[in-house]
């Protein structure tokens, strides 16, 4: 038996639907390990010559060609090593979610993935069917077994393990990020090393893919439960892990140096850079454009999409009105300025007053109302979307969750665009990333100055400025009150009357969650945005338009 077991994991980021190009990156990943630090075994991703989520693309007749094709090109590549990589597999009427494990140009074994989540983000009943066995082989002498992502929250597949005889677990993943995701994946893997008596390798994927922003953070727990290797998260690279086999073959890690947690603040300022920095490339844009009110919400937008892409890649358009505040010219001038980025003021006034003009004689004799408040963010809506598309950029929009939950936000003006940075980011966390951006961020975008967004725009109170002396407060209850309210119902779904018994007021929150509900039709014309929180708007969350269920029950 051989006295010890080097792992490669290569925590790669993939792109859905490129099977050529996934294909690529993992042979080309595969000889440079080879040159580098050979392995006895390299580790890839669940599905990752698809990219995940492939959604209905599983569904497309080619794919099992295409994929079949794919895993002939590395079987040629691998020869002295073995690679364990995910893809899908058909079975004549049924498709699989599988890890192979290749071997001297040989696919030596495969096993089927046990638990299909069909939750939050989750629809994999609609495309594969279960498997219902372990599969261990043999690497230098241990026997290892595998499984994918959802099969290790579940005892099932690790006892099955156990009872095959497996000393080695090597669970592969598409395990997307969310708020205190790290922390609940190490209990998890502690409480299955412990129920199998053998270590577990958790091998994650990294990368944004439409609102998922997959975050990597692959680790290592020995057989007793322990935390004996972190990789990095939000970072694409591969990772090595020593393993020496003891006299009962059993795999006790050579512990390596564990990294650094993030704090929670970083964790989400990460994973927004990755979610715009990725839809930006992979969707072929040649940088971003955005409008910059001199309130937080765009502040805290462009200087994640500086730190995305770099300041030379973003465009920020200062679009006043005459309630616009000399504070916020100057504020917005300021941001723009200490991140270097192109920046440009065009008044929208003369625009207003030509749908006004053209409108005229339809609004005789009647109040100004929200119309005309609208009527400005659709001005703003028509310019930013005319320079994308002559300039080839995207428009990121800058609403965050709170104001996305109860419809503060123009349908085709302030939520015109391509992509919503802040769109799963309460109002309370904006105060707080900005507040982090300011004073502990480092990234390789990063501006020399740590002030990037001044203070002034944190204290000040928020506003929309489309009337005179506009504040948020006019409209909405307390952010932090909000926010909570919002928590409760849109992420917890809770009753408006659990709600109320926790002390809060009764007509403030049967107001929020009439708004909640009334809105959905906007939510459902906004754009994608990156997904933070265990329930966003988007996959997470689906409810009726057209509905009568009573608000709050």
């Amino acid at each position: 038996m051989n006295n010890n077991i080097r792992l490669a994991i290569a925590q790669s980021n993939f792109v859905v639907g490129d099977i050529n190009g996934n294909t690529d990156k993992i042979i080309a990943t595969i000889q440079q390990i080879r040159k580098a630090n050979s392995p006895d075994i390299i580790v890839f991703p669940e599905l990752a010559l698809t990219g995940y989520p492939p959604e209905d693309l599983l569904l497309r007749p080619s794919i099992r060609v295409r994929v079949q094709n794919a895993l002939e090109r590395i079987m040629v590549e691998v020869q002295e090593f073995y690679v364990v990589v995910g893809y899908p597999r058909g079975d004549g009427e049924s498709l699989f979610n599988v890890a192979g494990v290749i071997h001297k140009g040989k696919l030596i074994a495969e096993y089927e993935k046990q638990m299909l989540p069909n939750y939050q983000v989750f629809d994999e009943k609609r495309y594969f069917e279960a498997g219902d066995c372990a599969t261990v082989f043999d690497l230098n002498g241990v026997p290892t077994a595998l499984t994918i992502c959802e099969d290790i929250w579940h005892e099932g597949p690790m006892s099955q393990a156990k009872v095959a005889g497996a000393k080695l677990m090597l669970n592969i993943n598409a395990s997307p990020y969310h708020l205190n995701k790290e922390q609940e994946r190490i209990a998890l893997l502690k409480t299955r090393a412990l129920e199998g008596e053998m270590p577990i390798v958790y091998a994650n994927m990294v990368g944004g893919q439409d609102e998922l922003v997959f975050d990597g953070g692959s680790m290592v727990v020995d057989d007793c439960g322990g935390l004996s290797f972190a990789a990095p998260t939000f970072v694409e690279d591969t990772y090595y892990v020593d393993f020496s086999v003891t006299d009962q073959g059993v795999p006790a890690v050579d512990l390596p140096a564990l990294t650094t947690s993030r704090t929670l603040l970083a964790s989400v300022y990460e994973a927004l850079v990755l979610g715009v920095r990725d839809y930006v490339n992979k969707n072929g844009f040649k940088g971003a454009v955005l409008g910059l009110s001199g309130g937080i919400d765009s502040a805290l937008t462009l200087a994640v999409a500086v730190d995305a892409l770099g300041k030379d890649r973003v465009q920020a358009i200062m679009m006043p009105f005459k309630y616009t505040s000399q504070m916020s010219l100057d504020d917005a001038a300021k941001e723009a300025n200490i991140l270097g980025v192109e920046y440009k003021i065009k008044p929208i006034e003369a625009i207003y007053n030509a749908f006004m003009s053209s409108l005229e004689s339809d609004f005789v004799g009647m109040e100004v109302d929200t119309t005309e408040e609208n009527l400005q963010a659709r001005c703003r809506g028509v310019l930013l979307m005319a320079m994308s598309n002559k300039n080839g950029s995207i428009v990121l929009t800058t609403g965050n969750k709170s104001e996305m939950a109860v419809g503060y936000a123009t349908l085709y003006g302030d939520m015109a665009g391509g992509y919503d940075v802040l769109k799963d980011v309460p109002k309370t966390m904006v105060f707080q990333l900005c507040e982090y951006r300011n004073r502990d961020y480092v990234g390789v975008n990063q501006s020399n100055a740590a002030m990037v967004i001044p203070q002034r725009v944190i204290d000040r109170p928020p506003s929309a400025e489309l009337a005179p002396d506009q504040k948020d407060s006019d409209s909405l209850p307390p952010y932090d009150e909000l926010d909570q309210i919002l928590e409760w119902y849109v992420e917890q779904d809770l009753s408006a009357d659990v709600i109320i018994s926790r002390g809060y007021d009764e007509a403030v929150v049967k107001r929020v969650i009439r708004l909640v509900d009334l809105n959905e039709y906007k939510r459902r014309q906004a754009p994608v945005g990156v997904r933070i929180t265990s329930r966003g708007f988007g996959k997470d969350r689906r409810y009726p338009i057209t509905c009568r269920w009573p608000a709050g029950e």
